[in-house]
């Protein structure tokens, strides 16, 4: 009996459903390498590998066995995922075109070489990222660019619209006008989005809740101007910058604290009648994301407003991403034009990922569509 490589769901599965891998028809406990590989939209590639070891019936189950080294070690079922690095160094896995899936090669390697053993199974496994019947709808209205997403089913459901950002994204959970529940707007934005979104909240009425991810809570980097407001970006001190022995650079002490004598740039979050969850990794490399997360805090209830709600990570860094994403540790910065640290443990970042998906899912059903959802944070 040939080995055979199966993953369920079969043939495909959304990215932030967890899959199951298993192997049948090895010898009894036969040495295996397991591999998975996936290109990303502009060509780079992004691997990862692990050493197993079948039962005494010949089968391996990710799910029951532990990893015995390799791109990472122990029980960890969608492992192979996750701990995908890309061959191009400072790389991240972005999704630019949501229509298409990203597809997973599976191989079977006899042996624990990577590169050497004879090849025993191979699957391939489709990872999709818009449910059946979901419509995309291209928005150009005036200086905006947008796409709306429209759900299936009755067209009181709540879209979502994502609207571009300095080349990348924030989305903003909507419901239609005489939709019998969920009222307004959700706000969703990591790091330069996140603080948009929380300067959406402060200036514009009908923001009813906003989930930050790593995000600051003053202007950084351009000037932030709303009618004849305007909040200059925080100023810094570039002798902060720490360079790791790889050449990457730490730059989260660079910004000055939004806290000092005459600093303007501190978004006024007390304005805001939204509900807030900040989502924060505590080996956040890009600033302080913790401090500013409490600061809002101590900002809002000062004034009167409802306790945000914040959820920290630990080993945790800047880039918290949908569920089973490879940790992106360090990223070319096009500002400085050289690579900056993220940080972050691997496993643990991964876990993070996971479980701010759940988190940042129940908040949105909780203050959006009245539904009483409340997920424990297991870190």
């Amino acid at each position: 009996m040939a080995p055979t490589l199966t993953v369920e769901p079969a043939g495909r599965s959304c990215w932030d459903e967890p899959v199951r891998i298993a192997v049948r028809g090895l010898a009894p406990e036969q040495p295996v390498t397991l591999r998975a590989a996936l290109r990303d939209e502009k060509g780079a590639l992004f691997r990862a590998h692990a050493r197993y070891r079948a039962d005494a019936a010949g089968r391996l189950d990710l799910a029951r066995a532990p990893a015995l080294g390799g791109s990472f070690a122990g029980l960890e079922p969608m492992g192979l995922i996750w701990a995908m690095e890309p061959d191009k160094p400072f790389w991240r896995l972005i999704k630019r075109d949501v229509r298409t899936p990203f597809v997973v090669q599976l191989e079977v390697l006899d042996g624990h070489e990577p590169d050497g053993g004879r090849l025993l199974a191979r699957a391939e496994h489709e990872r999709h990222f818009l449910p059946p019947g979901v419509r995309r709808v291209p928005v150009r209205e005036g200086r905006v660019r947008a796409t709306l997403f429209l759900p299936p089913g009755e067209p009181t459901d709540a879209p979502v619209l994502v609207a571009c950002a300095d080349s990348r994204a924030f989305a903003v959970f909507l419901t239609l006008p005489g939709a019998s529940e969920g009222p307004g707007v959700g706000l969703l934005g990591i790091s330069k989005e996140g603080e948009l979104c929380l300067s959406m909240a402060s200036f514009l009425k009908n923001i009813t809740a906003a989930v930050i991810i790593n995000g600051p809570v003053a202007s950084t980097s351009i000037h932030l101007h709303y009618k004849d407001e305007t909040l200059p970006p925080l100023s810094g001190n570039l002798n902060r910058v720490k360079v790791t022995k790889d050449g990457v650079k730490d730059i989260r002490n660079i910004l000055n604290s939004p806290l000092e004598t005459g600093s303007k740039s501190f978004i006024p979050v007390e304005r805001s009648d939204a509900a807030f969850l900040f989502l924060v990794g505590q080996d956040d490399h890009n600033w302080k994301s913790e401090f500013c997360a409490n600061e809002a805090c101590k900002c809002l209830q000062a004034h009167g407003k409802k306790k945000p709600q914040i959820i920290c990570y630990p080993e945790t860094g800047h880039t918290i991403d949908p569920p089973y994403f490879p940790v992106c540790f360090a990223l070319v910065l096009r500002l400085v034009n050289s690579p900056i640290l993220y940080g972050g443990e691997p496993r643990v970042h991964a876990m993070a990922h996971v479980d701010a998906w759940k988190q940042l899912q129940a908040f949105f059903h909780r203050h959006l569509s009245g539904e009483k959802m409340t997920i424990p944070a297991k870190l």
